[in-house]
């Protein structure tokens, strides 16, 4: 640990209520004001939270969809966020954990760092085992080398709702012994690099068409079904040992008792099925303790940070209520139950900060783009023939990708334009990216444009290219275009395979992960 003390040394001198400290996560964010930087210094100092979770900004936070804040750019983000990390380690008695969602990269809370493709794009891969575990690589030294020492990630939910409005993307499918094989893969990686990692959502997200940060989902399958698919890739990973396990917001009745409680407080799920019959004895961590599926229903500081606690919560992420947590904990818990999780956090901590120095060849992130571009680039519909056959006559290119933030005025305007100039072509190859990659509002697209994309596909021949979410596909009439290709990135790289497949250099390798009906 980067302390003047061994971690052993250091471990004989807390005190019990620092030990309760440790168990907490807050929030922090890189686009802070300084007056919110310095109260963070003065919690970190004052109550010894154990760790630190990194968001981008607090308008960009998930439970603040509803404000519609606008989320500001910072080319700085990065310099920020190594600034901030030091800062914040440099008033900590004890060293923090510091954490981070990079799913696909630090790309998913900061700007101008590497992005790699979303888990749903690898899941298209066949047989590629080893480029899951050059991203997982690539990741976590993009996070050893900011200061971060834990990744929040894989998602190992199976993706089997087509409505779901949170994990979708994030997934890499609905198969359970593909997603279990994949997610094991980035772990490796992750791991050659010394960092931690965390599997999410226990006991999986993927089946509910509820978004946890608004609400609380219901998953009414039996335990039975649940044993057999959605807890199918937790059990394995945790064979294979894992860092530790995040339990999500979703009421899992037939794993509860009965009871209709979020899994994230319930003791019949922590405690008793990932605990005792899966037998996971790392830590258990939450998902963030603001969501709405289970912050709205626990308005009294301090309430919801014991509920977490007391069911089998090791680490408290995104407590909102740390002094309050921290005196509630104190006053109901036993010495033995605190201990119990504090060793838990220490050991993991002890794991972070082990020095080695890891020097592994590393695959260029843009180099790794391209292998996966061309082992995920999927065909839909239509065949090889048919592209090639297509690829001989008048076509006409009509990339339809927004520009910049246009008004939807602007928007209509250049719709209009397009159906002018396009309203005697007879063959289009139309390459088709969607506003945006989460499912909410139709992906961004706006009814017209709904509209206009069907009306071209039904009444011309089109050899259609997506660029995006493949869920957005259900949006269109794909069973009446003569082929469909799903390229699943707009990266540049992406961008030169489906270009090098359009023109008969390549084929298509990869296989969708999941069903979109």
């Amino acid at each position: 640990m980067p302390k003047s003390t061994t971690p052993t040394e250091l471990k004989k001198s807390i005190s019990l209520k620092e030990k309760v400290g440790q168990l907490f996560m807050p929030a922090v964010f890189i686009n802070d004001t300084e007056q919110e930087i310095r109260e963070m210094e003065e919690l970190i100092a004052q109550y010894y939270v154990g760790g630190l979770c990194f968001f981008h900004s607090r308008a960009s936070a998930a439970t603040n969809f509803e404000s519609k804040k606008e989320v500001i750019y910072n080319a700085d983000s990065y310099e920020t966020l190594k600034t901030l990390i030091n800062r914040y380690q440099n008033v900590s008695k004890y060293p923090l954990l510091i954490a981070i969602d990079a799913e696909w990269g630090l790309a998913m809370r900061v700007e101008n760092t590497p992005q790699y493709p979303y888990a749903i794009t690898m899941g298209a891969m066949q047989n590629a085992t080893e480029l899951l575990f050059e991203v997982g690589k690539n990741i976590a030294n993009n996070c050893k080398t900011a200061g971060i020492h834990w990744n929040l990630a894989p998602c190992v939910d199976l993706n089997n709702n087509p409505n779901n409005p949170v994990i979708g993307y994030r997934s890499f499918g609905e198969n359970k012994e593909l997603v279990t094989e994949k997610a094991s893969a980035f772990i490796k990686g992750t791991q050659s690099e010394g960092v931690l990692t965390s599997i999410k959502h226990f006991p999986g997200h993927g089946d509910t068409a509820t978004d946890s940060h608004l609400g609380l989902p219901l998953i009414e399958k039996s335990e039975t079904e649940l044993v057999k698919n959605e807890l199918y890739p937790f059990q394995k990973l945790i064979d294979e040992g894992v860092d530790s396990v995040m339990v999500g917001h979703l009421s899992v009745p037939s794993l509860a008792n009965g009871k209709r409680i979020s899994s994230s407080i319930s003791k019949e799920i922590i405690k008793g099925v990932l605990r005792k019959e899966m037998g996971f004895d790392g830590v258990v961590i939450s998902d963030a303790l603001n969501m709405h599926a289970v912050a709205k229903n626990y308005p009294t500081p301090g309430e919801l940070e014991w509920l977490a606690f007391d069911a089998g919560n090791d680490v408290l992420c995104f407590a909102e209520h740390t002094k309050e947590g921290i005196d509630t904990i104190l006053s109901k818990a036993s010495k033995h139950q605190i201990e119990e999780s504090f060793e838990r956090i220490w050991k993991l901590k002890a794991k972070a900060f082990k020095i080695e120095k890891l020097n592994s060849k590393r695959i260029p992130s843009s180099e790794l783009n391209i292998k996966i571009a061309a082992q995920s680039l999927t065909l839909f519909s239509g065949t090889e023939e048919v592209i090639a056959s297509f690829r001989n006559t008048d076509y006409c290119t009509l990339t339809l990708k927004r520009w910049g933030n246009q008004t939807e005025e602007e928007i209509l305007k250049d719709l209009k334009t397009i159906a002018k100039e396009v309203s005697d072509e007879e063959n289009i190859l139309l390459l088709l990216t969607p506003p945006q990659v989460k499912p909410n509002s139709n992906f961004g697209f706006l009814p017209e444009e709904i509209d206009f994309i069907n009306q071209l596909i039904s009444e011309k021949k089109v050899v259609l290219y997506h660029y995006g979410n493949p869920y957005a596909l259900r949006l269109f009439k794909t069973d009446k275009t003569l082929a469909t290709v799903i390229v699943y990135q707009d990266f540049k790289e992406f961008q030169e395979v489906a270009t090098a497949h359009f023109m008969g250099k390549l084929k298509a390798n990869g296989k969708l992960p999941v069903k979109l009906k």
